[in-house]
């Protein structure tokens, strides 16, 4: 094996190194996700993990639990939205951005 195969493993090296470095990234981004023109706000990072909600309390009423739930819900996925669309057009990415 020559020189054409340890260019090739220390490029193989470099794309591993920029991969895990870009998933620590993604990983370290957070993405809000909002509803209700603001009233509710939520926050995940890039794993998907919740890490903070928001409630204003004008949208709280004990008669609408239901129309508070649906807010969290379209908040949720709004941020779930946003961090795929970070994911398929982050640069650096050339299309391996649905690996995350």
């Amino acid at each position: 094996m020559g020189s054409g195969y340890s260019k090739m493993k220390k490029q193989q090296k470099a794309m591993q190194e920029q991969l895990s470095k870009m998933q620590e990234e993604m990983q370290a981004a957070t993405f809000d996700g909002t509803a209700g023109n603001g009233l509710v706000k939520i926050t995940l990072n890039g794993e998907k993990s919740l890490k903070n909600i928001s409630i204003n309390k004008e949208c709280v009423d004990p008669d609408d639990v239901e129309g508070l739930e649906d807010l969290i819900v379209h908040a949720f996925n709004d941020a779930i939205e946003k961090i795929k669309d970070s994911q398929s057009s982050g640069p650096g990415l050339g299309g391996l951005g649905g690996l995350f």
